[in-house]
């Protein structure tokens, strides 16, 4: 399946890259021909054109920061974060030709189901009192105030 997809990080130096990376690995590896472009500190490199933009089944962005979407018009958009794209680029694009395939088009965010709503929209439509608060963030004894408890202990 032809692929495009679109990296981009508010800083753009390292991360945009490592996405635009796994994509391209992950990808060929899949069997799936994919032009990435990258957009960050530099600039924007490898830019996608329209003969591509055309060809493509679908479109991935794996983004942190805008990215204008007006050229994917009438393509299915999968839209991640930076993070989706560096650790978990192979289910990025596996969710991508899954919704290609059964002929979806319009936004859809990675993680979320068919229908475009993110999980946290879902969460709020839920009507469970009893439910547990979310839990923002990671493992709290790899947090920074852990690490620096240890540093100085």
């Amino acid at each position: 399946m032809k692929l495009v997809a679109v990296t981009s990080c508010p800083t753009g130096i390292a991360h945009s890259q490592m996405a635009a990376e796994n994509l391209l690995q992950s990808a060929e590896k899949l069997g799936h021909d994919i032009d990435v472009e990258v957009q960050g500190a530099m600039g924007t490199q490898d830019e996608l054109s329209a003969e591509a933009i055309e060809a493509a089944e679908a479109v991935i962005i794996t983004s942190d920061t805008s990215v204008s979407r007006d050229r994917f018009d009438g393509k299915l958009v999968v839209k991640g974060t930076v993070k989706d794209g560096v650790n978990n680029a192979e289910a990025v694009i596996e969710r991508a030709v899954e919704l290609a395939e059964a002929g979806k088009t319009g936004n859809v965010t990675f993680g979320s189901d068919d229908d475009g709503e993110d999980a946290s929209s879902e969460r709020s439509a839920d009507s469970g009192a009893s439910e547990e608060p979310v839990r923002r963030g990671g493992d709290p004894e790899k947090g920074l105030f852990a690490r620096l408890k240890k540093l100085f202990s």
